[in-house]
């Protein structure tokens, strides 16, 4: 009798080049590791300076914020419009040496910067000019397809305009690596934040998820109005401009109208009937921004009232570790699933990485009150590692692998 063993396809990076979400996705989730084992390290040796780990040039938490807003977290972003851009205009997919700078210039800038960490000082600058040619080279991909489509697909603007201003905040941290004032730094740690990710995490929720849960949940109604986009995005801005010029207290202006709008985005937009569990996590993602904004609104009032930020980063990292990272697990898993030839299900590796990063949220957020929160910055750095890794070898080996369906992409 034939017992012929079907063996799983041969791993081969040069599957990587196939689609922009490929090349970009396994370079994010790869950068995810390094910058958490190098922050998690450092981190530690702070808490227990025995382990005398080496000490970059530039401040440790700077690099870090860097490092997530301008590396590890735009090559998701990437990968992600880079595919759907040719999509939400009706335009044909982008060819391959359109995109493949893209992924050499961000991963290499992670790589170069990563190095520089640890004692090779021309990293730090070789890192940022890679980063800087990537970047650009998907400004000059993204941007002609906005004036070559029939209409206007506000989305993408939005999303092209955030990158702009991710150009900008590049510019202002190699002012600050060459010399200048370290307020370039600050400035440019403030405009990835509320400049670049936010708007468009923002975007992207505003266009896919009513869409996503009006096509699986029986009578929901998509409601995504454009005014709500223009909003949302002259808040970001507002608190942006706030902060850029040290009117701290006056943050509350753009925090407590941001709070009661992403908690109406919640209640609006969340799927009352039977879901499945991809668009389950999608939405409690979601939930993670009132929560935020919650801290962030009573953290601008106690500051207007003390002049004290009793929270300290806490409501940055419900936003960063919350919000971003939660939605970055479900939208990644949901793209890989589907472009994958799968079933757009949760594996139990996505599962696994989901609830551990609301449990890691909970302890970044929490330990800013502990009396040791040294002790929980390690242990929720290391908690981001142990929730992420089984994920990121899981999605790995799935971009090194051909489709399940035998299609091609």
């Amino acid at each position: 009798m034939d017992q012929t063993v079907h063996s799983a396809p041969p791993l081969t990076p040069r599957l990587l080049a196939h689609t922009p979400h490929r090349l970009m996705f396994f370079i994010g989730a790869s950068n995810l590791l390094l910058a958490m084992a190098w922050w998690a390290a450092w981190l530690a040796s702070s808490r227990w300076p025995g382990l005398q780990w080496p000490g970059p040039s530039q401040p440790a938490g700077w690099l870090h914020a860097f490092i997530m807003q301008y590396q590890m977290l735009p090559s998701f972003v990437f990968g992600f419009l880079l595919t759907v851009f040719p999509r939400w205009m009706g335009l044909p997919e982008l060819e391959r040496w359109r995109y493949l700078p893209v992924g050499l210039g961000v991963f290499g800038g992670q790589v170069a910067t990563l190095l520089g960490l640890f004692g090779w000082e021309a990293g730090i600058v070789v890192g940022l000019l890679m980063t800087l040619a990537g970047w650009i080279a998907a400004l000059a991909t993204l941007g002609p397809l906005l004036w070559r489509e029939k209409g206007r697909t506000w989305h993408a603007r939005a999303c092209f305009a955030a990158l702009c201003m991710g150009l900008l905040g590049l510019l202002e941290w190699a002012a600050y690596v060459f010399g200048a004032s370290p307020l370039w730094a600050f400035a440019s740690i403030k405009v990835g934040s509320f400049g670049v990710l936010l708007p468009i995490y923002l975007a992207v929720a505003h266009r896919m998820f009513p869409f996503f849960a009006g096509n699986v949940v029986p009578g929901y109604t998509p409601w995504r109005p454009l005014w709500l986009l223009g909003l949302a995005m002259a808040l970001c801005l507002l608190h942006l401009s706030l902060e850029l010029v040290h009117a701290y207290s006056w943050l509350w202006l753009a925090d407590v109208p941001l709070f009661a709008l992403t908690l109406a985005l919640c209640w609006r937009w969340w799927p009352r009937g039977r879901k499945p569990a991809l668009l389950t996590v999608l939405f409690i993602g979601l939930a993670w921004l009132p929560i935020a904004f919650a801290l962030y609104a009573g953290q601008s009032i106690a500051y207007l009232l003390t002049g004290v930020f009793w929270l300290g980063r806490a409501p940055a990292h419900a936003l960063f570790v919350g919000f971003f990272g939660s939605v970055l697990v479900a939208m990644v898993t949901r793209v890989t699933q589907g472009h994958s030839g799968r079933a757009l299900v949760m594996p139990g590796a996505a599962w696994f990485a989901f609830i551990a990063i609301q449990i890691v949220t909970l302890m970044r957020v929490i330990g800013e009150a502990a009396s040791d929160p040294l002790l929980w910055y390690v242990v929720s750095a290391a908690g981001w590692l142990v929730a992420l890794a089984p994920w990121v070898t899981r999605i790995g080996r799935i971009y090194l692998s051909p489709r399940a369906d035998g299609k091609a992409g």
